[in-house]
């Protein structure tokens, strides 16, 4: 059918136009624009990590006990929609399961047994292992979980979707208003079994958003990407300071933030750190 569109692969910080560090940045000035509409979903990628990672046989279902993520390295931020904050993940608000379903920043990770005990019919789920996507399923009681793994929704007894790493409760990340515990886990359930191009979701994440808050900007374009990015990400950064990226879907800010997740809070400061040194030598130049 015509011309074949390449697919994007990962940005990093280097390659695009970002805000302001402050969060500050003028109408007039490039705006980040990155666009993940032809990306691999970062689902696809999942085993191919875990296998670099050393930690193909946990992968494929065995056994063993994944590696937690260092609690220090994970990211925190907050995702804006215009001056509405729609998500955060901050240390100030206290850890995963603490607390009947927070979700705050790093710690408060248990074993999927622990989990079981603490989660109810309608809560979301992370599962976390170091250098992986974070996983994220929606708890239907009885032990399972329903998630979108490898193209396909499934139901799967929470043991085994966890896959040997830990997990919290993160049902309170997304600050949008839940629907009740019985719809969100009707949403989860119907959609048992829809794989592939049936699929109306990115990945894990976007799925478990959806199913708890019912919003089709979880939901792959649901949302057209024209004109100002209305949504922000603010990466918080140490000493208080932030770093603010700007989207046209809450989708694509998903795929960012994810990403983020995976490579972890040293190496996104180092990425920034390249990126913002880039800029100040541009700069310079064009003061000569």
């Amino acid at each position: 059918m015509g011309n074949q569109v390449e697919r994007l692969t990962r940005l990093s910080y280097e390659e695009v136009p970002t805000a302001e560090p402050a969060g500050t940045d003028k109408d007039d000035e490039p705006r980040i624009g990155v666009s993940y509409i032809f990306s691999v979903d970062d689902e696809e990628l999942e085993e191919a990590v875990v296998a670099v990672s050393g930690g193909d046989k946990r992968a494929a279902g065995g056994g063993g006990q994944e590696e937690s993520p260092d609690p220090g390295n994970e990211v925190e931020c907050s995702v804006y929609y215009r001056d509405q904050c729609v998500y955060e993940r901050s240390s100030r608000g206290g850890g995963g399961v603490d607390g009947g379903g927070g979700g705050g920043g790093g710690g408060g990770t248990c074993s999927p047994e622990t989990l079981l005990s603490k989660c109810k019919a309608g809560d979301l789920v992370e599962f976390v292992g170091r250098n992986q996507y974070p996983h994220w399923a929606v708890y239907v009681g009885d032990f399972q979980v329903v998630h979108l793994y490898k193209a396909e929704i499934r139901n799967d007894f929470m043991t085994d979707a966890g896959r040997g790493r830990r997990g919290r409760i993160v049902s309170d990340l997304y600050r949008y208003k839940p629907l009740p515990a019985e719809t969100v886990v009707q949403n989860a359930t119907e959609q048992v079994g829809v794989r592939e191009e049936g699929l109306c979701w990115r990945n894990s994440e976007c799925f478990a958003a959806w199913c708890r808050c019912g919003r089709r900007e979880f939901k792959i374009g649901g949302e057209i990407r024209i004109g100002k990015q209305p949504y922000r990400l603010k990466v918080h950064l140490p000493d208080r300071t932030s770093h603010t990226l700007e989207f046209q879907s809450l989708e694509d800010l998903i795929m960012e933030k994810r990403r983020n997740d995976l490579i972890g809070k040293m190496a996104v400061m180092q990425e920034l750190a390249a990126h913002l040194q880039v800029e100040q030598e541009r700069t310079d130049r064009n003061s000569d």
